[in-house]
């Protein structure tokens, strides 16, 4: 820790019994992580979900779209599938239901991380994120020359609704937790994709360059690794 003078030691006293939270500068004076360059923002952490759930089957989406079951062949092909081309095994063409971040750390730290892992690990991530619109997706529908205002039932209103609505701050913490589980399940030669607008666009750059410049760095040295085998 670095040596601090009189005026400092005195100055840290006079906060912490005044119950005040020290200024920025001492962040930097007591630690030795002195990180020239961080991006921050009220409650940031660097802790995410660890917690791993069973999955629940709830549809099938891997279903042969030949009508004839001969033209399946090739389809079977690439899974273990039954007569019908459905998937028998495997962690692939699955529909999971569910908050995004308890999938997520459930592929991370629950069984079929392992299965994911000797695939490659994951190639493509693709996500929506809300874009903090305030939009609701109500519609307006004229019907006989009146017009009537169609409202979402309960399952659009929760699968589609655009509002966030709890600050910056907050949805800088929610998705921030989700790309890190994203960055750790994406193969070392993965993409990801990200839908935004620009109400969140700088953020989410930020977030991103922040989360995978980590990534970025660990790539390197692993490909680097390689080379010098």
């Amino acid at each position: 820790m670095a040596r601090l003078t009189e005026q400092e030691q005195q100055e840290i006293i006079r906060f912490i019994e005044a119950d005040k939270p020290l200024p920025e500068k001492y962040r930097f004076l007591l630690f030795d992580d002195k990180r020239e360059v961080e991006l921050v923002w009220n409650g940031k952490t660097n802790e995410v979900s660890n917690v791993v759930l069973p999955f629940q089957t709830i549809e099938q989406v891997d279903e042969p779209r030949a009508e004839k079951p001969e033209d399946t062949a090739a389809q079977q092909d690439l899974f273990s599938t039954d007569s019908r081309g459905r998937q028998l095994k495997g962690w692939t063409n699955k529909l999971i239901w569910g908050d995004n971040k308890l999938i997520l750390s459930s592929l991370k730290n629950g069984p079929l991380r392992e299965e994911i892992e000797r695939q490659g690990g994951l190639k493509l991530i693709y996500i929506d994120p809300p874009f903090d619109v305030g939009a609701d997706f109500s519609m307006d529908i004229e019907i006989g020359g009146d017009t009537f205002t169609k409202k979402p039932n309960i399952l659009e209103e929760i699968a589609y609704r655009d509002t966030w609505g709890k600050g910056a701050d907050s949805f800088i913490a929610m998705i921030y937790e989700r790309l890190t589980l994203m960055s750790d399940l994406l193969a070392k030669d993965g993409s990801i994709y990200v839908h935004c607008d620009w109400r969140v666009n700088s953020f989410l750059r930020q977030v991103m360059d922040d989360i995978f410049f980590q990534r970025l760095v660990s790539v390197g040295n692993y490909l680097e690794k390689k080379a010098r085998s």
